[in-house]
């Protein structure tokens, strides 16, 4: 109470400054993760705009029209789309695209993920945002629900969208830091072009080899780089455009766009693509929202990036405005030569700022793409305990480091790189607006009206982009296309193989008549134990299950079957994550749980999870004695009803007392071996891996003199299945397609769908499942 009358005796002026704090403190940090990229395209612009098709127009005309395109692009896309529409179509606080289709699976079924459920609906994540549908967008709502073809198509322009910003995750690195050390080649000791390319590869290969130690151990120096950076240019672009040229001033008019276009023509459509340049990285404000809030990042652009952006591009332009020959490298011949070095130090640091954030943006992205069931599994780590979502995917680094440096070297020239990096970035915008077109109609609930006309002006910019970024394809435009149709086919790939193995699983699940025919020892031998099933299927009673005992007639006293699966919502929190439930009536002793994370979520093995799962089964059973509705006979006799059981409730609960266990050299799930080969077995596997120690505890019942002897029969079962030891069993399958499929099909599944099943991860390693205690059971997958 008094917590509560204290909050409340404060007054809105304190709480609103409380508020205010924060989002400068989020701000200040927003600069070293979000406009790294964005704040160095001064860098490379101008020469990419006017090195090519505008070689005959390097005048004064042609510069004010380039400088007043690249103000009037960076007024309209990042600071009126971004800034003030995109950021408010948030997901639970998170951004990108994957929010944007994950909203939209949400409000109208477009998802495509195979075992979700009614249940789902109830996370309180999943109910984010407008409850009621408007009337106007129900009949475009039921079309596309009622076409398959068209939300795959949607899902495919999602994962392109996706694979263009991994495009970016190779290009930006090799842009970045080439045009930053190119720097060199205007001092007095002028280094020739091979020496530039050498140290921007010692570079690159430094950036991706110490990825592996997580950017928190260096990002405090992220945010002050960043602004001094933005500051240092600020400063240099107002003395260039006092001491140069003050009349560019005049160029916020758009009449000189005007003016560029009749002088230029064709080529100063082409000419776009170096344009396009000056609003690289606007991708990352929206992608990387989850981190911060809408209003910091807001604070941060509009009164702090935005203006340096522009008073640099103006200065930039007024000097080479009188400084035409100065074009293949504006920016540095632009800096006053008492102030180079600083600034040339200052730029290299922002790049290889820049550069990071992408490079980290990647391996959010492809964990993003696993969780919709869209990439094969890879090793995740966890590089910082207090920083929620900082990881590292080993394999992803190392292809991407190769990747930049075949470019770096292929191309070795800042132009033809970002012919291609334009392509990239403008794509993923342009898809973004399609989808946010969509989130306004579904989510937002306004007028179709609206949403196309923000269709018609933003895709009407951005397409005009993407046209003359096409253009640009032979000259380096190719690079991001090729990498996207490789991941894509990987993905699709993956997807296509996953989708038909859950059919399988689906159309082959064991009857519960048959079971509930045999009894409850299921005409086999009851072993003391716990087994856990691990199934995709969220009903119904595996093929596994039956393919076991088939060949070897026993099983544990408990089984559990076991699915871990992904739900479209960013986080789903502990109270929510389990999901508990009977498969067959009380004295069959089977049960369901399910698992649920959110496609940001990060599965983290603290040990704990066989302890927090009989906790549940536990609390379940409790609260099935004292709740009727869990205790019908038509739910007890199927596949019954399930039950969200919050980790808080377990903790607060008296159904299990639980007393901590000394030692950590001996596993709980064998204290009632008598065979010491087993506990030597153990011992080595805690040798070999001494960062997954399990917590050891004792689970005991309570005297409680009222609790049914039925309900306390069973806890007993359970406690003692616990003490006798936790089996995990594992489908180790073969997936293979049928004799009358296709030659295509028997392409993808038989040598593209084995090929990646064999070379990633398996899904115990995924699981974090001891191997100790892992049975895997063989199977043929006939698709």
């Amino acid at each position: 109470m008094e917590s509560e009358s204290g909050t409340s005796s404060r007054n809105p002026s304190q709480l609103s400054w409380v508020n205010l704090s924060r989002n400068l403190v989020l701000a200040y940090q927003s600069f070293g993760v979000v406009y790294g990229d964005l704040s160095t395209s001064p860098l490379y612009v101008y020469k990419s705009t006017f090195i090519g098709k505008l070689q005959n127009h390097q005048n004064e005309e042609a510069i004010f029209g380039a400088f007043s395109l690249i103000f009037w692009t960076l007024t309209l896309v990042p600071l009126l789309k971004y800034v003030f529409i995109l950021l408010s179509a948030d997901d639970n606080g998170e951004g990108g695209t994957f929010a944007l289709y994950s909203l939209l699976c949400r409000h109208a079924r477009f998802s495509l993920l195979p075992n979700q459920q009614a249940a789902d609906e109830e996370l309180s994540a999943y109910k984010y945002g407008p409850s009621t549908q408007a009337v106007g967008s129900s009949s475009l709502k039921r079309f596309l629900e009622k076409h398959k073809r068209l939300r795959t198509a949607l899902l495919l322009v999602v994962l392109f969208g996706a694979c263009m910003v991994i495009g970016d995750g190779v290009l930006t690195p090799a842009i970045s830091v080439l045009s930053s050390v190119s720097g060199l080649q205007v001092t007095e000791d002028k280094l020739t072009d091979g020496e530039v390319l050498l140290l921007a590869c010692v570079i690159l290969v430094g950036l991706f080899a110490l990825q592996h130690f997580g950017t928190h151990r260096v990002a405090f120096i992220f945010a002050p780089v960043v602004i001094i950076w933005l500051l240092s240019i600020f400063c240099i672009g107002l003395y260039n455009t006092i001491h140069w040229n003050p009349k560019i001033v005049r160029a916020f008019s758009p009449y000189f766009i005007i003016k560029f276009f009749k002088e230029t023509g064709k080529e100063g459509w082409i000419s776009l693509g170096g344009i396009l340049l000056s609003i690289t990285g606007t991708e990352a404000m929206f992608a990387d929202l989850g981190h911060f809030t809408a209003f910091s990042i807001r604070l941060a652009f509009a009164f702090v990036v935005y203006p340096c952006l522009v008073v640099q591009y103006m200065g930039q332009a007024a000097f080479l405005s009188k400084n035409i020959p100065s074009i293949r490298s504006s920016f540095y011949d632009s800096i006053p030569d008492t102030v180079f070095w600083p600034v040339f130090i200052i730029a290299t640091l922002a790049a290889i700022v820049g550069s990071q954030a992408v490079i980290t943006a990647t391996f959010s992205i492809i964990k993003q793409c696993h969780a919709l069931g869209c990439f094969p599994r890879v090793k995740v780590v966890h590089t910082s305990r207090h920083i929620y979502g900082q990881i590292y995917i080993p394999e992803i680094n190392w292809i991407l480091m190769i990747l930049t440096l075949a470019i770096t070297i292929g191309f070795r020239d800042t132009t033809l790189i970002g012919n291609a990096y334009g392509l990239a970035c403008v794509t993923v915008m342009f898809i973004t607006t399609c989808l946010m077109t969509l989130v306004i109609v579904f989510v937002w609930q306004k007028s179709v009206l609206i949403a196309a006309l923000f269709l018609l002006v933003f895709g009407f910019i951005e397409g005009v982009y993407l046209t003359a970024a096409f253009m640009k394809v032979p000259q380096g435009g190719w690079v991001p296309i090729v990498l996207s149709c490789i991941f894509m086919g990987i993905m699709y790939v993956w997807h296509y193989g996953t989708c038909k193995k859950y059919n399988f699983d689906l159309h082959n699940k064991v009857s519960l008549k048959w079971l509930l025919g045999l009894g409850p020892s299921l005409g086999i031998v009851r072993v003391p134990g716990i087994g856990l099933i691990y199934s995709e299927l969220a009903t119904g009673v595996p093929a596994i299950f039956s393919h076991f005992v088939t060949n070897l007639p026993a099983f544990h006293n408990v089984l559990v079957f076991v699915c871990v699966k992904s739900v479209p919502v960013p986080y789903v929190s502990p109270e929510e994550r389990f999901l508990i439930g009977r498969v067959c009536p009380r004295p069959y002793r089977m049960y369901r749980c399910i698992v649920r994370y959110g496609y940001k979520d990060i599965q983290r093995d603290d040990g704990d999870f066989e302890n927090l799962l009989v906790q549940s089964i536990a609390e379940f059973i409790q609260m099935e004695a004292e709740e009727p509705q869990f205790s019908t006979s038509e739910s007890s006799s199927i596949d019954g009803r399930m039950a969200v059981i919050s980790t808080r409730t377990i903790q607060s609960s008296s159904t299990l007392m639980i007393t901590e266990q000394e030692g950590v050299g001996v596993s709980n799930s064998f204290q009632s071996s008598k065979s010491l080969g087993l506990h030597s077995l153990l011992s080595a596997y805690d040798d070999e891996n001494p960062l997954i120690r399990r917590r050891q505890v004792r689970f005991q019942l309570p005297q409680n003199p009222g609790m049914d002897p039925s309900v306390r029969e069973e806890l007993v079962d359970l406690v003692q299945a616990k003490e006798a030891g936790v089996a995990y069993i594992m489908g180790h399958s073969y997936v293979k397609a049928r004799r009358s499929s296709s030659f295509l099909k028997k392409l993808v599944i038989d040598m593209g769908y084995s090929f990646l099943r064999k070379n990633c991860r398996g899904p115990a390693v995924a699981l974090n499942i001891p191997h100790i205690s892992l049975i895997e059971v063989g199977m043929i997958y006939y698709v």
